[in-house]
């Protein structure tokens, strides 16, 4: 049900660095709370850790280092500690060693040096609530500022603490810089998240890097490739029957400028592999306990899959040769089946049959191997005789790694004139306009059919969807038709919904919110943690998302999927 998703082509006060210097946030949704600390000459390099999220039990810190000298800084080395019940459980763009509860960051090793008066920032997720580190010193000096003069002492009074919003880092990286690192402060990827062996799967629109701009960089300056497991490439094309590239400009051939980079690298005219390929590849080298998957098909290119069903083996051999072709050998781990729908309707109808779905995926299972990944996302229309009625699911279940039924999208203005309702439910609620649409119908009737809990991921959207021409705050209202949306009416990202009409109410698990004549329905942090909650009490195999360009700069959508799981 991707529907026209997939159709379309920190200032604080000065106060010291102490636990005490910033109160934990209370839930998902809190303000962005700011431990910041200024040189009081105006010439040294200072430090400042952001609580961009906090879960109680968990939370995301975002540092930003700025260089207040009047040269450039070639290197730079964060010291700190943490109080007790805080660690760092994994870290991005800086390379982190410990000691105990004692903490060092350097600089990456493909970072630029700071310019004089820039800043750069780094980030982790850590155990516990957030507590502002203790003794941080950059280049020995106090991370208040001062360098080789004294530093300022802390004022004598209550600090004041001043909500900010966060945005993403800039990447300025350079081949050429060479950090003078310390020899305990070795280059060490950052592990894999904690999400209690919960996978965390989100998509990358391949056509997002047009008028969204959003790059595969993005990925990482929003702190999202540390807190995925999976990233799922969408789309390529099943033309006649067979698998291929979808925009082979965005994929392989687009030239990025080092702004614009995953490693801050400009693409140089010669090289054999640009475009998205070349950054995901930047990418897995960066953060390498990240697999990508390349998804075939979605709402536009699944009509190729009837083909496939008449020659399964042929159009596995396709897909194979394409995925591990020598030119991205090593992008990708596996392969993602978007068929919508196989034996049923959707952009356009399926009539091959029950047994169509398994015939494909037995087939890709067989050229790909026990140790490639091969997935599949699904319909999720829970209802009697529905579309996760019409083809044999659990027969095909050997054959994959996990499924995605894409919980959502199950109410929009396609239905111009309403009832209002929550695109993403949970559950069931008085009111709903069909049963047997809402996510826990569709995971309750695939396991009855015999899919094992643990291959079934839950789907979460990263936007909303909305009506206008409504006077009635609950769900269940008329409308005129469709909502205005940046890209398209209807439809609207949760990074542009949160500021422009934030959540009033919820039903079924999710949000909703009334502004104005408009009536918009999509999931919250606060929601999602209840989703996730759902996720691990089912004994479900984690979750996934369409897709990570809806969330905010900082990834906050994302956080609390892992956080919720973890």
């Amino acid at each position: 049900m991707k529907r026209s998703l997939r159709r379309s082509l920190w200032a604080g006060a000065v106060v010291a660095l102490t636990a005490a210097a910033i109160p934990a946030a209370s839930a998902f949704g809190a303000t962005d709370l700011v431990a910041s600390i200024t040189g009081t000459d105006g010439g040294a390099m200072s430090a400042t850790f952001v609580a961009a999220q906090d879960w109680g039990n968990g939370h995301e810190a975002k540092v930003t280092i700025a260089n207040g000298t009047n040269d450039s800084v070639t290197t730079w080395r964060l010291e700190f500690d943490l109080p007790a019940g805080t660690t760092i459980s994994s870290f991005w763009d800086a390379d982190v060693t410990s000691s105990g509860n004692h903490y060092v960051a350097v600089k990456k090793s493909w970072a630029s040096p700071i310019a004089a008066g820039a800043k750069v920032n780094w980030g982790y997720n850590g155990t516990g609530a957030f507590k502002a580190p203790l003794n941080c010193t950059i280049n020995g000096a106090p991370c208040g500022g001062g360098g080789g003069s004294t530093p300022t002492a802390a004022p004598s009074t209550s600090p004041t603490v001043t909500p900010t919003r966060s945005s993403p880092p800039s990447p300025t990286a350079s081949p050429t810089s060479t950090p003078t690192a310390s020899p305990t402060a070795t280059a060490t990827p950052p592990p894999p998240p904690s999400t209690g062996g919960k996978k965390v799967v989100g998509y990358f629109a391949e056509w997002g890097v047009y008028a969204r701009k959003y790059y595969v960089k993005n990925v990482a300056t929003s702190g999202s490739a540390a807190k995925m497991t999976h990233l799922m490439y969408a789309f390529g094309n099943t033309a006649g029957g067979k698998c291929s590239l979808g925009d082979s400009d965005a994929a392989i051939s687009k030239a990025y400028t080092a702004a614009d980079s995953v490693d801050g690298v400009a693409d140089t005219w010669d090289q054999p592999l640009r475009g998205n390929f070349n950054q995901l590849r930047k990418l897995k080298k960066m953060y390498p306990h990240l697999k990508v998957i390349w998804s075939f098909g979605g709402w536009t290119w699944s009509a190729g899959f009837t083909q496939a069903a008449q020659n399964p083996a042929a159009f596995a051999e396709s897909c194979y040769n394409l995925v591990n072709d020598p030119r991205w050998a090593g992008v990708f781990d596996g392969i993602d089946i978007d068929w919508e729908y196989p034996n049923a309707c959707g952009l356009q109808c399926d009539t091959s049959g029950p047994n169509a779905f398994r015939n494909v995926m037995s087939a890709l299972r067989s050229k790909f191997g026990s140790s490639a990944l091969v997935t599949a996302a699904l319909a999720a229309d829970g209802s009697n005789g529905g579309k996760l009625d019409a083809t044999d699911y659990a027969a095909a279940a050997p054959y994959v790694n996990w499924y995605m039924p894409m919980t959502y999208d199950f109410f929009g203005a396609w239905a111009a004139q309403g009832p209002t309702a929550p695109h993403s439910p949970l559950s069931s609620y008085t009111g709903i306009p069909q049963q047997g649409f809402y996510s826990d119908a569709a995971i309750q009737k695939l396991k009855a059919k015999g899919v094992p809990a643990d291959k079934l991921l839950l789907g979460i959207g990263f936007y909303g969807r909305g009506w206008t021409g409504v006077t009635q705050d609950a769900p269940g209202g008329t409308a005129t038709g469709p909502a205005p949306g940046t890209y398209e009416q209807g439809i609207e990202d949760y990074k542009v919904l949160k500021n422009s009409c934030p959540a009033t109410g919820t039903v079924a698990g999710t949000a909703y919110a009334k502004c104005g004549s408009n009536w918009w329905s999509y999931d919250t942090p606060a929601t999602i943690g209840g989703k996730m909650t759902y996720a691990k009490n089912q004994g479900l195999g984690g979750a996934f998302f369409w897709e990570l360009s809806g969330d905010t700069s900082n990834g906050e959508l994302i956080g609390a999927i892992k956080g919720g799981l973890g």
